[in-house]
């Protein structure tokens, strides 16, 4: 595969001059926008001040590694001639203290596959192995990514 580059911006809103600018009350509210334009509004998590309604770094990760799998699951089904009929997925990222540093410790992906053909039923395992050895961004991090597939 040749380079491929991504490119987006981030847009902090500021905030009023009357509220103080520390750690407790600095305004967490971001536009981040990318290419195409598409565009969200993002905040930080609860527990680091945060506002939950909002996407936050902790969230587009798990976003990120749900999606690529799924990307590469859906690829490598279609190849191998095995048509899907429903797929979802119930993830869960666990941040915790580890080194010293406060990181993202372990992912567990739920996919839930439904096939077109019951046959194909028995390459669940296979293809959710294949997705996971294969999407590039569970394979940019440095964290264990486990993957709990079933029959849906």
């Amino acid at each position: 595969m040749q380079e491929t580059r991504f490119e987006g911006t981030l847009q902090w809103h500021g905030q009023s001059p009357d509220i103080a600018f520390d750690y407790d009350h600095f305004n967490r509210l971001a536009t981040l926008s990318f290419a195409g334009g598409a565009s969200v509004e993002a905040s930080a998590a609860s527990s680091f001040k945060g506002d939950d309604t909002l996407l936050n770094p902790e969230t587009f990760m798990l976003a990120s590694l749900m999606h690529c799998h799924f990307l590469t699951f859906m690829s490598i089904a279609a190849k191998s001639r095995a048509p899907i009929a429903a797929y979802s997925d119930s993830a869960v990222g666990t941040l915790a203290m580890k080194d010293g540093k406060t990181r993202y410790v372990e992912v567990t992906l739920r996919p839930k596959v439904r096939f077109v053909n019951e046959a194909d039923a028995a390459k669940l395992a296979s293809l959710h192995e294949k997705a996971h050895q294969n999407c590039f961004m569970g394979n940019s991090v440095n964290f264990e990514i486990k993957v709990e597939p079933e029959l849906g």
